[in-house]
Parts: C-alpha cells; structure tokens; sequence
C-alpha cells in the first residue's frame, strides 16, 4: 500500500509526540537516579518534573530560536539578498506553503538546513558559502529540498531530536561531573549495596541516553533526507539542480562553524567538511552523497 503525502504528515506528527513522550520518560528516570544518589528528598522530584514539563512547552514553542542561535544564523537582509528571497518565494508557492523566514548562517561551509513547528512557523538558514559556490538552479534544488521538509514536518521532528540531543548531552555531563565531586560523600553516606547500585544505574543511563538520542537521530534523518530528496525534484521540475548542488557539497570539504553533534541532522549535507567515512555507520545523520545522487538521477519527472 503506497503512502500519501498526508500519510507521512501525520507519520512525522505521531513520530514527534512518541518521541518526546519518550524522552520526558528518560529525564524522569536520570532524574529520579540523581535525586536518590544525592539524597535531595521530596522537593527535587516536584522541581524536576516542573522542569520536564517546561522544558517541553519551551521547546515546542522556541525549538526552532534554538536552532538558528546555536548555528548563529542571522535574518538575511532583503536587499542584500534579493536572489535568495526570490528563489525561496517561488519555490514556497509553487510547493504551496507560506514562505519561512529566510536566514544567513555565516560560515564559508557550504549548508542549508530548515527548521520551526509547522509550515506556518518555519526558518530556512543558507550559508554564506553555499551562495558564494551555488548558481540559481541549483539554488533552487537546495530550497526546494528545505521546503519539503517543511511540508512533510519534519522540521518539528527533526529539531525537537536536535534540542533534545542537546540537553541530554548536558544532563550527562552535569550528571558525571556531580558523580565525581560528590559521589564518595554520598557512597560514605549510604553504605551498603544500595548506593552503589544506584550510583552505577546512573552513570549506565547518562552513557546510553545520548546514544539512543543519536541511533534515533540517525535513522530519522537518513530516511527523511531521502524523502525531501525526491520531494524537493519534484516541486522543481528539475531533479539535476539539486543533483549537481549535492557534488558541490560533496567536493567542498568545508566544515560549517558551530555545528554539533545535535545539530548535524537538521543540515542538507555533512556539516563537518566531508562525507566521511563514518557515514555509513549506525550514528550517520546522512545517507552518502554519491548515492542521493543517483537515486536524484533516476528520477523521471
């Protein structure tokens, strides 16, 4: 049975809402192991699950201001930049959503990524580099490739995996760091088997949590890459534009400033210079770029 686009839609809409449900879960439980090693009674538990819930209103509403201050993207001025506002309104109409804000992400790296809640809430980021090696057309492939993102949602999905990557990543570091200044005060304390235990399951869920954060991270963003591929050849009427944007980034070999780990998924391609090797992996946020390029290739309009 072939899936519509309304289908994907409401996939990426259930996938989101899973996946946050989960991740409030796993803060619960790394929270529940903290408060228990270090003894920090009622309070903390009241504290901590105020912080679950605000941390996901929060990161509904504002995940996207994340996004943009963490790559310290800027609004793209429109006069300075007339051809990308343009490129971004027609690709926006003929995609048929609301054109996004439109920002410069000042780095010679060449990338795009998008990100918001909903088409209706949406940024798409460019770097100075990629303007700087890009003509028109394949201008064109690259903000029809974010626009399709915006149109199947997976913008939400895909920066709320990126923000919650980010404040895992946090949580584990405050959570070892706090082990190691605090832990034998705490050990000598409790005594017995019971705080070891403790302390042990902790430090077992700060080191898997980001794990499962990136081995989700990772199928999410190879198969939605694929999507917006296809989906973003499709508004243009010429898949080769982005075909050709795509060996570009693969021949540029320049990182772009500020990426992470977290945010490595929300770009078009690798942000750390190259398709490396690693791509293949189980932890690569993108499928190889040679073979985006063939699938772009036999695609027959």
């Amino acid at each position: 049975m072939r899936e519509t686009l309304y289908d994907l839609i409401a996939a990426n809409k259930r996938k989101t809402f899973f996946f946050i449900v989960v991740i409030s879960l796993l803060l619960g439980i790394i929270g529940y192991a903290l408060i228990q090693v270090f003894d920090w009674g009622i309070p903390a538990y009241i504290g901590f699950g105020l912080f679950i819930i605000l941390y996901n209103i929060i990161l509904y509403y504002n995940s996207d201001k994340i996004a943009l201050a963490t790559t310290g993207s800027v609004p793209a001025d429109p006069d300075e930049f007339r051809m990308l506002h343009n490129v971004v309104e027609e690709v926006s109409i003929a995609a048929g959503v609301p054109k996004p804000k439109v920002y410069i992400t000042p780095t010679p790296g060449p990338n795009a990524f998008a990100t918001g809640r909903n088409p209706q809430n949406a940024s798409i980021a460019v770097t100075a580099g990629l303007l700087e090696i890009m003509n028109r057309q394949e201008l064109q492939g690259v903000i029809a490739h974010e626009i399709s993102h915006i149109r199947n949602y997976d913008i939400l999905l895909m920066t709320v995996v990126a923000a919650i990557g980010g404040l895992i990543i946090l949580l584990r570091d405050f959570f070892l760091r706090s082990l190691f200044w605090g832990g034998r005060s705490r050990r000598s304390r409790q005594g017995g088997k019971a705080g070891a235990i403790l302390i042990i399951a902790g430090i077992v869920l700060a080191v898997v949590a980001p794990i499962f954060v990136a081995l989700i991270r990772a199928a999410i963003s190879r198969q939605r890459e694929y999507l917006a591929d296809a989906s973003g050849a499709y508004i243009t009427r010429y898949p080769e534009g982005l075909a050709q944007a795509l060996a570009k980034l693969r021949d540029a070999h320049r990182p772009v400033k500020r990426a992470s780990d977290a945010t490595a998924h929300l770009f078009i391609a690798n942000p750390f210079g190259k398709d490396r090797v690693s791509i293949q992996t189980l932890f690569a946020t993108h499928p190889p770029i040679d073979k985006r390029i063939e699938r772009l290739n036999s695609l027959v309009i």
